[in-house]
């Protein structure tokens, strides 16, 4: 069971309610959350600040957020959810990217999969020039297993 994970989806979760999300991490998220298990997340709104919030308070994986540029660049969201589960977060990696912008993301989910044995996605659609669906295909470029839960 791969133990090193990175999870990604969109910033825009929709009419996605909290009930919904809890109910979808608790399906696909805790299965993997045993043992030594580490979570990579970025640092950004949506998926990001959920998945983070909801594995802070429900597992005890381990968890580094990365960040593009710097946290306090990040949306007040996901910068007060960040803070808000410190001592639950093993590290914060702050790539220091000069601009932040789709570059820059990308960047951050390569650096995430490149660590990771499993990469679990939340898609909303099907564009493939979504963020989401650049690092599921960079993941399977990479020969990385792959979960994908649409939203």
């Amino acid at each position: 069971m791969p133990r090193r994970v990175t999870i990604t989806g969109p910033r825009n979760l929709g009419e996605v309610s909290n009930a919904d999300l809890g109910g979808l991490f608790d399906a696909y998220l805790r299965p993997f959350a045993g043992g030594a298990a580490h979570f990579y997340l970025g640092g950004a709104a949506g998926i990001d600040t959920a998945a983070l919030a909801w594995l802070a308070e429900h597992t005890n994986v381990g968890l580094t957020v990365v960040v593009p540029c710097a946290l306090v660049d990040q949306p007040a969201i996901a910068v007060e959810t960040v803070n808000r589960w410190r001592k639950r977060v093993d590290e914060v990696v702050e790539l220091q990217a000069l601009e932040l912008g789709t570059v820059a993301y990308h960047a951050r989910n390569r650096w995430m999969v490149d660590r990771s044995e499993l990469v679990i996605g939340f898609p909303r659609g099907t564009d493939p020039a979504s963020g989401t669906w650049y690092t599921l295909n960079y993941a399977a470029e990479q020969g990385k297993a792959r979960l994908v839960i649409p939203l």
